[in-house]
């Protein structure tokens, strides 16, 4: 596993690629950006495990990966939310057609003002697609950066820190091997469910 997992995230490379990742699944949810900074931060653990001598690739910071992983997100998120801003007939016509979309924007019509209401953007951050329905919802109902920027920020280091931690501290526990990883995405998609059924709980209740 260190040899294989070396080979893919060795070489400064890896932060480029994590923050394009996480940058554009705010647009494509389906791409791998959380199974790419558990990769990378597996890695680093196994290279920071190892004894000296015996790690013959580089090996992710920490650091570096959580902070592009972070800046990336809330540099999506404000892509997202200024493309829904200008709005447009076609984008209009889109969130109309989506019930996720609408619902979001109502509930966010008052929410980021409130001093507790914007944790609803932290929670959608571990949500599948819910940064991307948070993101637009925030722009189309015109909620002002100040609201929705220091939200961002924080779901974004909340997220990237998680995710990190738990590729580092799997691999930390269970060894540079591949079910560390496996473990790791587990405990990721369950974070991920948990969110969405938060998200949900209020539109069932209000229906």
């Amino acid at each position: 596993m260190l040899e294989s997992v070396g080979s893919l995230t060795g070489g400064p490379w890896i932060y480029a690629v994590v923050a394009l990742s996480v940058l554009l699944d705010v647009f494509l949810p389906v791409l791998p950006s959380g199974v790419l900074i558990i990769t990378a931060a597996t890695a680093t653990a196994a290279g920071t495990g190892a004894a000296a001598g015996q790690v013959t690739h580089e090996v992710p910071s920490i650091l570096a990966l959580t902070l592009s992983a972070a800046t990336a997100s809330v540099l999506g998120d404000l892509v997202a939310y200024r493309i829904a801003w200008r709005g447009g007939e076609r984008l209009d016509r889109a969130i109309a057609r989506s019930r996720r979309l609408t619902s979001a924007q109502e509930r966010l019509g008052g929410a980021l003002s409130r001093s507790s209401g914007g944790i609803l953007v932290v929670i959608a951050r571990f949500a599948p697609a819910g940064r991307s329905i948070v993101s637009f919802a925030a722009g189309t109902a015109h909620r002002r950066v100040r609201e929705f920027l220091p939200w961002s920020a924080l779901a974004g280091v909340a997220w990237a820190g998680y995710s990190v931690a738990l590729g580092y501290f799997g691999g930390q526990w269970l060894g540079a091997s591949w079910l560390a990883t496996g473990v790791s995405l587990l405990a990721l998609f369950a974070a991920g469910a948990g969110a969405a059924f938060l998200m949900r709980r209020p539109a069932e209740r209000a229906s």
